[in-house]
């Protein structure tokens, strides 16, 4: 027996393996079926594939979030009292759902100023940071090296010169072309800077596929942002000759010591330092009406899709409208049957989806899932005034919620996410008006031949694509 047949051999032994270890993790059948396929039909490349992006390590690997909630929960408790907290009957089950899954506490007294572009964002962050008295706490996905992000940086480091704290967690896979000098120089200037679960060998292939893919600023306790832009040029100047649409919320007021949670959490994570001093939620005693927010995060390391848990129910209670805004629409079972459902009984139901996206196989893949629902009654709409990549939510002028969550299955299964839920008719009403703006600037599915007028091999390239599509 020569070599290249006991390479052979050796490799088939690895396949069987593999797809042994596919099958015994108990997936979703329709994942399980497309990583068996991969690693199948792709010699080599279908197992290096799956062993950087497909095996599922445990959850109790990572952090043991379940009681760091806990902890920060009862820190929380001790600080954030609230005076004639009122839930709402009809939206009661969901905040129990987000409650009893993902201790996320509702908080009253909020106002949000809704940015629907980059220099809104940066110009109200600026002003922020330079009021800023004690801290600054930066949760980011991407902290970019670019003029955007050397001003931002600047300015951190200058408050740190006058004595204010400030922590940044930033990602070390949405941060990969980031020069080490960037945050090096931050921490020289004793800005305590960590990056979530850095991706060196040789474990590389436990973390690489987990991301935290959040967006949360809290300054002084007092100021939150949450939602879909990140620290980068482009989402202000746009990319690839196309303009950027984005949606990020500045929230103060009660929300705000949810969103000083979350990011102690992530600390807690990075820097195994709790923080829990009663500074870090100040009383919120300028701000007084029942506009309720619930800051819920999800992750890979908690056993239930809490973010998802929470869109299902509101899909399957909207009564009247149901509109989205999502710049990838990858749905897994649930998401996509509650979609169709809710259409099929007669709500009004609209997808904006970018009608050009930034991920090329993304955008191919799904295609299918769009004339889907849309025979389903689900009215479709492709943005054309630039890339949307905004990711929100409204629902029968009562529910809205905005966050880093995209409609696809990383979002729901693989990424730390961070998302707010209100209940309130006003914001609601606010939210809504965003998207019928945002509406002007779209053309309906129907109307996009390239996207509707396909042979058969464009056809069958978007089924590979989406029968791909839960690997990614």
């Amino acid at each position: 027996m020569n070599w290249l047949n006991i390479i052979l051999i050796v490799y088939y032994v690895l396949v069987v393996v593999a797809i042994v270890h596919v099958v015994m993790d108990n997936r979703q059948p329709a994942k399980t079926m497309a990583w068996a396929l991969v690693i199948y039909f792709v010699p080599v490349v279908g197992i290096v594939f799956y062993l950087f992006f497909g095996i599922n390590h445990r959850k109790e690997r990572y952090v043991s979030e379940r009681s760091m909630n806990q902890l920060t929960k009862r820190s929380m408790l001790e600080f954030a009292e609230q005076q004639n907290l009122r839930l709402p009957d009809k939206h009661k089950p969901l905040i129990d759902l987000f409650v009893n899954q993902n201790l996320a506490l509702p908080f009253k007294d909020n106002l949000v100023d809704i940015c629907t572009d980059g220099y809104q964002f940066i110009a109200e962050l600026m002003e922020d940071i330079g009021r800023a008295k004690d801290h600054i706490h930066i949760d980011m996905y991407i902290f970019a090296e670019d003029p955007l992000g050397t001003l931002v940086a600047d300015a951190l480091i200058d408050k740190r010169g006058q004595g204010v704290e400030v922590r940044l967690v930033y990602d070390d896979v949405g941060c990969w072309n980031v020069h080490h000098r960037f945050f090096e120089r931050m921490r020289e200037a004793g800005i305590e800077v960590r990056s979530f679960m850095p991706v060196r060998f040789p474990s590389f292939t436990s973390k690489v596929n987990y991301r935290n893919h959040r967006k949360i600023i809290v300054i002084d306790g007092k100021v939150g942002y949450i939602g879909g832009m990140n620290i980068a040029q482009r989402y202000v100047q746009g990319s690839d000759n196309q303009s950027w649409r984005d949606t990020m919320l500045r929230v103060t007021g009660g929300g705000v010591h949810a969103l000083q949670r979350a990011f102690l959490v992530d600390w807690y994570f990075v820097d195994r330092t709790l923080l829990s001093d009663r500074k870090y939620y100040p009383r919120c005693e300028d701000i007084s009406n029942n506009c309720l927010a619930q800051v819920v995060t999800s992750g890979p390391t908690t056993p239930y899709p809490e973010i998802q848990q929470g869109y299902v129910r509101i899909i399957l209670g909207a009564k009247r409208y149901l509109y989205l805004e999502t710049p990838y629409f990858l749905p897994n079972e649930s998401v996509l049957f509650a979609l169709k459902t809710a259409a099929l009984a007669g709500v009004d139901v609209r997808v904006i989806c970018p009608r050009r996206s930034d991920a090329r196989f993304v955008e191919w893949a799904s295609r299918s899932y769009l004339r889907e629902i849309k025979e389903a009654g689900v009215k479709v709409y492709l943005y054309e005034a630039g890339f949307l990549h905004s990711k929100l939510l409204v629902c029968d002028d009562s529910i809205t919620t905005c966050g880093s969550t995209n409609l696809d299955f990383r979002s729901f299964e693989n990424n730390f996410e961070a998302n707010i839920f209100f209940f309130d008719e006003g914001l609601a009403l606010r939210i809504k008006n965003v998207f019928l703006r945002d509406l002007e600037h779209t053309v309906a599915l129907e109307d996009a031949k390239e996207r509707m007028d396909n042979g058969f091999f464009v056809r069958l390239w978007e089924s590979v694509t989406r029968m791909l599509s839960p690997l990614f």
